[in-house]
C-alpha cells in the first residue's frame, strides 16, 4: 500500500471533559478577619481580582498576575480579555471567602466547522516530534505544570495521556523500521556494522547496531539498524544472539563483511562467537576489529593520569569564568594586554579529551591572565586554584607531549571518510611518539611511567589489527597502499593472501562454471573434461590474469596525496579497475571506529550519554531509533501515513495570525 502524506492522522473524537476549578484557599489566602484598608470598588472586573492584605496590589484569581492597586480597571479588563477569553461566561466567581468553592466550566456548543479539535491534535503530533528530537520519554508530558502552561495559553487544550504517546511512538517505530528494512534490502554491495554498548539508569545493558556501506555513486552511507536490550546475564551468547537477530531482520547476515566493536570484553567475545557460528555454517567471510577511537582515548587517559589533579584545578577556574560575564570579560582584557591569544566563551570544560586539552592549553598559553584573575577574585575563586611552579612545569611538559595527539584527533574527527588505512597510519605515528618519549633522557620519570602504560595499550591494538583483512583494506586506500602501511603489518604473506582473496572473490564471480551433469559423469569415470568445461577454464584463466594485472598495476602506482577524497578517487578510476573497484567498495565501508570520533572525544558525547542513560526501558528502542532515522532523512510515519510537519507548522502559524487579527478587531 502506497504511503500517504497527511498533516493530521487522527483527531480527538470527544469534546473536552468538564473539569472543576478550585478557587478557594488556593486562590485566596486572605484571613477573613483581616480588614481591607481601602473600600472595594464595584467595577465588574474587580470580582476576578483579589486585593492583597497590605492593600497595595491586586492579584488575578485565574493566573496570579499582580497589578498595582492604582491600576485602572479598564486595564484589568484588558488583562482578562487577552489572557482569559470567556472569563465572564466560563466561571461565576464569588466574593473572596474562607471556604473552598468548586465551580464547573460551562462549555459553549462547538459548531461543526474548522475549530480547535484539529488544532489540538496538531499540537499532540508536534509534541511527538519534540519528544523524539529531544530524546525525552512520553512520561515528560505527564508533568502537571507543563499541562497548566498549555492551558494558560489555551484553556481548551487536552494532551494525549502518557500511554497514548507511548503507543503512538511504538507504532511510528514499527512503520519506519519497515522503510529502513526496504532500503537496506536494496543495497547491492557488502555492508559493515559497528556496535556500541551502554548501561541505563535502570542498570540495563543496551547495544546499538549501525550499518555502513558505499552506494553505486561512491557515497558513504550510514544507518542505525536497531537498539537492542541485552537480556541477563548479559554474556557473549546473549549479545551474539541479539546481533544475529538484527542481521536476520534486515536480511544481511550473508552480506556483512566486518564488525567494529567498542573494545569491551563482552563485545569482543560476542564477535568471536558470531564468527565461529558463521564459519561453521560456511557463510561468507566475517571479520571483526577493535575501535581505534576507544583505544586512543584509553591511551590518552593513561597519559593524563599524572596531571589529573592539576587539570581539575584549572577546570574549577574555567567553570567559574563560564558562569560569570564579569570575570570572563576581565580575563579577555588580560589576555589582550599580555598578548596571550583570543579565547571564545564558554570555554570547553568537558571531562572528555577536548575539555582536558583545553585546560592544559589555557594554563600553558594564558598563564599570566589566569593568575591575575584568580588574585583579583580571590574571595570568589580562592587561591587554591593557583598553580605552583611544579604544577606549571608539569602543564608545559604534558601540553608539549600531547600536541601530536591533539593534531591526530583533530584530523580523525574532521576527516570526511575515515578509512582503516588512514587510522593505521595515524596510530603508527602515535606509537612512535610514545616510544620517543620513553627513550628521551629529557622526559621526567612520571611521564616515562605513563608512557609505558600508553605503549602497552597501543601495542595491544596493533596486535589485534595485524591480519590479512586490515592489510587488504589498507592497501585499497589509494593514499596508503603498501608504502604507508605500518611495518608490523606489511608482509609478503599478507600481500599473497590479498591477491588470493581478490582472485577468488572478485575475478571469477562473473564466469561461473557451465559444466553439466554429463561432464561431471565423465570426470567421475576418469574421462576427459568436456569441451564446454575447457572453454570455461580458459575464460577463468584469462579473467585471473586480467584481475592480477589490475591489482599489480594499482599497487605499482605511487600513493595519492593524503588530502585526496578516497571515494571520489575510486569513482573516477572505476573504469580502469572494474574488479578491484568492486572489492574497494566492499572493504572501504569497514569502519576503524565503533562510533563517530567526535562523539567520544568532544563535549557532544556528554549530551548523548546523558540522553541514553536517562531513557527508560519502554522508550529506549523506539525513541533513539526514530530520532536517528529522522536525522538520516526518513519521514516520520504512522502506519501508512507520513506526518507532514511542514504543513502542521503552517497551520499553527495561520491559527496564530488569525487569533491576533481577532484580538485587534475586538
Amino acid at each position: 500500500m502506497e504511503s500517504k502524506s497527511l498533516a493530521v492522522v487522527e483527531a480527538p473524537s470527544t469534546i473536552l471533559n468538564v473539569e472543576p476549578i478550585d478557587i478557594g484557599p488556593g486562590s485566596s489566602e486572605k484571613d477573613p478577619t483581616t480588614k481591607l484598608r481601602k473600600k472595594a470598588l464595584t467595577s465588574v472586573y474587580l470580582k476576578h481580582f483579589e486585593t492583597a492584605p497590605d492593600g497595595k496590589t491586586r492579584k488575578c484569581k485565574f493566573c496570579g498576575q499582580s497589578y498595582s492597586i492604582a491600576t485602572a480597571t479598564g486595564n484589568l479588563g484588558k488583562h482578562l480579555s487577552n489572557r482569559h477569553p470567556g472569563y465572564d461566561i466560563t466561571v461565576n466567581v464569588a466574593s473572596p471567602a474562607p471556604q473552598s468553592v468548586t465551580v464547573v466550566k460551562k462549555l459553549q456548543p462547538k459548531p461543526h466547522v474548522k475549530g480547535p479539535q484539529l488544532e489540538l491534535d496538531h499540537l499532540n503530533w508536534l509534541l511527538v516530534k519534540w519528544l523524539i528530537l529531544a530524546s525525552l520519554p512520553p512520561s515528560t508530558l505527564d508533568e502537571h505544570w507543563l499541562l497548566n502552561s498549555f492551558k494558560f495559553l489555551n484553556p481548551t487544550v487536552k494532551l494525549w495521556p502518557e500511554d497514548k504517546f507511548q503507543s503512538v511512538l511504538c507504532e511510528v517505530f514499527r512503520s519506519m523500521q519497515e522503510d529502513v528494512r526496504v532500503l537496506v534490502d536494496q543495497i547491492s554491495s557488502k555492508v559493515s556494522i559497528t556496535l556500541d554498548f551502554w548501561t541505563s539508569y535502570e542498570q540495563l545493558l543496551y547495544m546499538s547496531v549501525t550499518c555502513q556501506w558505499i552506494d553505486e555513486n561512491w557515497s558513504f552511507q550510514k544507518l542505525l539498524l536497531d537498539i537492542c536490550h541485552i537480556s541477563s546475564p548479559c554474556g557473549a551468547a546473549e549479545v551474539s544472539h541479539a546481533l544475529l537477530k538484527v542481521l536476520k531482520i534486515y536480511n544481511i547476515e550473508n552480506r556483512v563483511l566486518c564488525c567494529t566493536h567498542d573494545n569491551t570484553p563482552i563485545a569482543l567475545h560476542a564477535c568471536h562467537t558470531l564468527k565461529e557460528d558463521m564459519d561453521s555454517q560456511k557463510m561468507s567471510p566475517f571479520y571483526y576489529l577493535p575501535c581505534a577511537a576507544h583505544t586512543l582515548n584509553s591511551v590518552i587517559n593513561d597519559g593524563l593520569s599524572s596531571t589529573k589533579s592539576i587539570i581539575s584545578k584549572i577546570r574549577e577556574f574555567v567553570l567559574k569564568m563560564n558562569t560569570s560575564f564579569e570575570i570572563s570579560q576581565d580575563f579577555l582584557q588580560c589576555c589582550n594586554a599580555y598578548q596571550e591569544g583570543t579565547w571564545k566563551f564558554p570555554l570547553d570544560a568537558s571531562p572528555r579529551w577536548s575539555g582536558n586539552y583545553q585546560m592544559l592549553d589555557i594554563a600553558r598559553k594564558a598563564g599570566k591572565s589566569l593568575e591575575t584573575i584568580v588574585r583579583k577574585y580571590d574571595e570568589l575563586l580562592g587561591s587554591r586554584v593557583l598553580l605552583n611552579n611544579v604544577e606549571k612545569n608539569a602543564v608545559n611538559i604534558m601540553h608539549a607531549f600531547l600536541e601530536p595527539f591533539y593534531k591526530t584527533i583533530n584530523d580523525i574527527c574532521t576527516n570526511k571518510v575515515l578509512t582503516i588505512g588512514l587510522v593505521l597510519f595515524f596510530m603508527d605515528h602515535i606509537s612512535e611518539t610514545i616510544a620517543a618519549c620513553r627513550d628521551s633522557r629529557h622526559s621526567p620519570d612520571w611521564l616515562k611511567s605513563a608512557a609505558d602504560e600508553m605503549a602497552t595499550k597501543a601495542r595491544s591494538y596493533n596486535d589485534q589489527m595485524c591480519n590479512s583483512f586490515t592489510y587488504m583494506t589498507a592497501i585499497l586506500d589509494p593514499r596508503i597502499k603498501v608504502e604507508l602501511i605500518p611495518e608490523s603489518l606489511n608482509s609478503e604473506n599478507h600481500l599473497e593472501e590479498a591477491r588470493s582473496h581478490f582472485i577468488r572473490n572478485y575475478s571469477t564471480s562473473h564466469f561461473p562454471s557451465i559444466s553439466g551433469s554429463y561432464a561431471a559423469h565423465e570426470l567421475e569415470d576418469g574421462g576427459s573434461v568436456s569441451f564446454a568445461e575447457e572453454i570455461a577454464r580458459k575464460k577463468r584463466k584469462a579473467s585471473m590474469s586480467s584481475a592480477t594485472d589490475e591489482l599489480t598495476q594499482y599497487l605499482s602506482e605511487p600513493p595519492a596525496p593524503i588530502q585526496t577524497d578516497v571515494l571520489e578517487w575510486w569513482k573516477v578510476t572505476n573504469a580502469r579497475y572494474p574488479r578491484l573497484s568492486s572489492m574497494a567498495r566492499d572493504f572501504l565501508a569497514a569502519q576503524p571506529t565503533a562510533l563517530a570520533p567526535e562523539d567520544l572525544f568532544c563535549s557532544k558525547g556528554d549530551e548523548i550519554d546523558k540522553q541514553r542513560f536517562l531513557t527508560p526501558y519502554e522508550s529506549t528502542q523506539a525513541l533513539h531509533c526514530v530520532k536517528s532515522w529522522m536525522q538520516s532523512g526518513f519521514k516520520l510515519k504512522y502506519k501508512s501515513t507520513e506526518i507532514d510537519y511542514e504543513r502542521l507548522m503552517e497551520l499553527a502559524a495561520e491559527s496564530s495570525m488569525a487569533g491576533s487579527d481577532k484580538k485587534q478587531k475586538s
